[in-house]
This record gives structure tokens, C-alpha cells and sequence, in this order.
């Protein structure tokens, strides 16, 4: 009789359950989340599972990778559909959240997640690790600011380029000042650097990330945060040929609204903002910059300042992100450059 697992994964411990074909409970443990442990103890099991479901998380993907290397079935599922599902259960507990995974797994109600490799999880590490000293620069920047404030010197409206030079002017003939900010500056300086160079290398060596900066507005990080290729170590969309549709990777990021319809009630609300926060963001600022932007001999453009005279800005950014999806992932599958007079309206996956 065919069997299948539910695995509910935390830090240290892991446990699993197995149901059979009729949804009952065959075998439980609780066992190490390594996925050395994992492998052993469903190959003591000594029945072939016909699907073993993981909810997606960051430990998750490590786990799936070594299971499905062991030729082991093994998926992962949208968190969303689990929480779904389980709001209806009064007690929750790991132990319950397995069994009801491995019901899941049964049922076959679930969706699929795609397992990023490990070159597009690394670039991903170094993306996140770049925002986070985003927000380290501006803190020091903002504690340079309030600290000469309280001398009566106002830094006033810069640019990244000038604020140095902007502080050396203000503090000059202040031992004091010009101690602290000097040590400040150069640790913003060595975090601004940290990353950038890393990140423009990797676009350069890559053929995929260059083809898309081709497209007007898409710069290092949407291309990197964007491009898949075999050998290179990108993410978002990491293997192109799994969309069936390239229209199908604007609702994949969350970038088309949500549908009610229920009886006589039918409406649309805002984006879903389901999927990939990050690529999310970075077709929306890529949006943004053909928007306001001098941009030469675009159709996109026109067409989103189209939208804009119709709908307002915001929902011509919106529309316009959603679109640049769908002209990234066309350029992606075909191997070709931004073509500006062909990214129009009409281009279909």
C-alpha cells in the first residue's frame, strides 16, 4: 500500500509522520533535522514513499536538497497553503502540524515549491546581506547628522558622492568632531564598498544578467536578484523553462491583484504581494526609474505613462513592474537583448 510523510521542521528536531493510502497514521518520530538522519530513518522504514512534504522555509530547502539527492520523493510546499489548511485545527503542535502534512501529501492538496540551487541561494545570502548594510550606512549617516546638529551644523541635502565631503567641510577646526566623524566615515565607506564590487563582478560575468540590463531601468541588483542561468549563481526565476507562460511570473511575485467572487459578489482588490518579496521590490524600482527617468525610444514607457493618465502613478508602477516580468522572463527564455519598439503591451509568454 502506498505510503506518505509529513515532516513539520524545526532548529534541532524534526518530527515525521507516515500515513497510509486511507489517511492512517503508519509510523511517528521525532528525529535530528540533518539530512543524514532523515535519509537513514526512512531507509530503516523499508517502504518506498510515494511523496514526503516539507513546508518551505530556510532549513527547509537544505533538508529537500539532500533528501531529493538521496532519491528520495521529497516536496516542498507553500506556507501559505499549509496555514490554510490548518486553521481549522483547535490544538497546534509540531506533532500535529507533521500529521497534517503528511495528509496533505496524500491528498495531493498542496502546491508545489520550486528548491532555488545552491549558486541562486548564495546570490540571495549576498542580496539580503547587502540590504541589511543598506540600513547600517543610512544609521551612520543619520548619527553623524544628529551628532554636529548638537553643535549648530546642519549637513543639509546631499548625495551619496558628497556627504564626505560635506562633513569634512562642517567639522573642520573640531578636533573632537573630526576624531569621531573620521572613524565614522571610514567605516561607511568600507561597508559601502563591501558588496558593490562583489555584486558588479558577478553581473559582468554573467551572460544572462548582462542581457538584462540591457532593458532600460534594470541595473546589478534587479538583474541578479532576476536572472537565472546554469552556471551562474543568480536566483529568482532559477530555472525559466518552470513557467509555463511567461505572463505567468507577474502572479507568481504577487504583482496581479487578488479576485473575490462569491454568488452575486464579484471584485478585485489590490496585488496579492504573494512570492518573492525581494524580486517584488526590485521590478517595482525598475518600474519606477523608466517612469521618472529620461528613458530613449521605449514602447514600456509609453505605455505605463499611459496607464498613469488612466489609473494614477502608483497603479502604472504596479502594471509596469508586471510587465517588465513578463519582457525579463521572455528575454531570459529566448536568449535575447531588450528590443525597445518589441516590449510592448501586446508581448504574450
Amino acid at each position: 500500500m502506498k505510503q506518505y510523510a509529513g515532516i513539520d521542521v524545526s532548529l534541532e528536531y524534526s518530527n515525521v509522520c507516515v500515513v497510509d493510502a486511507d489517511g492512517r497514521i503508519v509510523r511517528e518520530a521525532k528525529i535530528l533535522s540533518e539530512p543524514e538522519a532523515l535519509i537513514a530513518w526512512f531507509g530503516e522504514h523499508g517502504v518506498a514513499m510515494e511523496r514526503i512534504g516539507l513546508e518551505a522555509g530556510p532549513l527547509s530547502q537544505w533538508l529537500h536538497a539532500g533528501m531529493a539527492r538521496a532519491s528520495l520523493a521529497v516536496e516542498l510546499i507553500e506556507t501559505r497553503h499549509v496555514r490554510a489548511a490548518f486553521k481549522t485545527m483547535p490544538v497546534k503542535t509540531d506533532k500535529k502540524d507533521a500529521r497534517g502534512i503528511a495528509q496533505l501529501m496524500r491528498l495531493r492538496w498542496f502546491r508545489p515549491v520550486h528548491c532555488k540551487s545552491l549558486p541562486a541561494q548564495e546570490v540571495r545570502v549576498l542580496l539580503t546581506a547587502r540590504k541589511l548594510i543598506q540600513g547600517k550606512l543610512h544609521d551612520i549617516e543619520m548619527s553623524i547628522r544628529g551628532i554636529l546638529r548638537g553643535f549648530g551644523l546642519k549637513v543639509g541635502p546631499t548625495t551619496r558622492r558628497t556627504y564626505a565631503a560635506r562633513i569634512r567641510e562642517l567639522i573642520e577646526g573640531h578636533p573632537t568632531l573630526e576624531a569621531i566623524a573620521a572613524s565614522l566615515l571610514k567605516v561607511r565607506d568600507a561597508l559601502a564598498d563591501c558588496f558593490e564590487r562583489r555584486l558588479r563582478g558577478m553581473a559582468r560575468q554573467d551572460d544572462s544578467a548582462r542581457r538584462l540590463m540591457t532593458t532600460p531601468g534594470v541595473g546589478v541588483l534587479v538583474a541578479l536578484t532576476f536572472v537565472s542561468a546554469v552556471d551562474a549563481p543568480v536566483s529568482a526565476v532559477d530555472a525559466p523553462e518552470r513557467f509555463r507562460s511567461s505572463r505567468a511570473v507577474g502572479p507568481h511575485f504577487g504583482l496581479t491583484p487578488k479576485k473575490y467572487q462569491s454568488g452575486e459578489t464579484d471584485y478585485s482588490g489590490r496585488i496579492s504581494k504573494i512570492g518573492d518579496v525581494g524580486v517584488r521590490t526590485a521590478l517595482y524600482e525598475a518600474a519606477n526609474v523608466i517612469l521618472t527617468r529620461p528613458v530613449k525610444g521605449s514602447d514600456l514607457k509609453t505605455w505605463a505613462l499611459a496607464v498613469a493618465r488612466r489609473a494614477g502613478p502608483r497603479k502604472a508602477r504596479v502594471a509596469l513592474a508586471r510587465k517588465l516580468a513578463v519582457v525579463l522572463h521572455r528575454m531570459l527564455r529566448d536568449g535575447t537583448d531588450f528590443i525597445p519598439r518589441k516590449a510592448t503591451p501586446a508581448m504574450a509568454g
